[in-house]
């Protein structure tokens, strides 16, 4: 498990980085890139990199943050930075929210993705926090596992897309397109992030004693 998330969150951090090195340049000189997908991003930096720097950060920190291990050793740091990553984490998931309502490049797909999950990922969140601060801690873990699922989905959502742009180029024929179709686009989303959501609920199924 912890492999499989250490190769998540790493696809989450290279497209983090691709983004950088594309929307920046972009940004500084006041150009407007060829790719209409950039383009979004470059049209509202601080609304994209406002949910994902705070986004990547909650992916760096959340995986220690689960581990029973860092909870057992280092207790008060543990509480300290869960308070970091949770601001964060509202942060991120609130501008995904907006994000999706503001440029969804995938449409009405991608739009309804985005609504769904991302009040879902928020919700767990708050659940999360108000078990805690009910002393509920076994409750308190299962909801941020669900939060961290739909976190990290974000890196199997550019798995799908992977997919269903091989699919199109060596397939369909589309050697003049970059970027897969819209509409396969906000589809990646709802298979990345219902293959998550449904993968933490059969795991919590299988760990009733979460207590650890």
């Amino acid at each position: 498990m912890a492999v499989v998330i250490g190769v998540l969150v790493t696809i989450v951090l290279v497209f983090f980085v691709r983004r950088l090195v594309t929307d920046v340049p972009h940004v500084l000189d006041g150009t407007v890139p060829d790719d209409d997908l950039a383009e979004k991003y470059v049209a509202h930096p601080w609304l994209a990199y406002g949910h994902m720097v705070p986004g990547v950060v909650y992916l760096l920190g959340a995986p220690l943050q689960l581990s029973h291990r860092f909870r057992s050793r280092h207790y008060t740091l543990h509480r300290r930075l869960g308070r970091v990553l949770l601001g964060c984490a509202l942060l991120s998931g609130a501008l995904s929210v907006v994000l999706g309502i503001v440029f969804a490049w995938g449409g009405g797909a991608e739009t309804t993705a985005t609504l769904v999950f991302g009040s879902w990922f928020v919700a767990c969140l708050v659940l999360a926090f108000l078990a805690i601060r009910g002393g509920h801690v076994a409750q308190h873990r299962r909801w941020m596992v669900r939060a961290f699922a739909v976190g990290v989905g974000v890196a199997t959502i550019r798995i799908w897309v992977g997919v269903f742009t091989g699919i199109e180029l060596g397939l369909l024929g589309m050697q003049d397109r970059t970027m897969p179709l819209r509409a396969t686009f906000g589809v990646a989303f709802w298979l990345g992030l219902t293959m998550h959501v449904a993968f933490a609920e059969w795991w919590l199924r299988r760990t009733p004693a979460l207590d650890g």
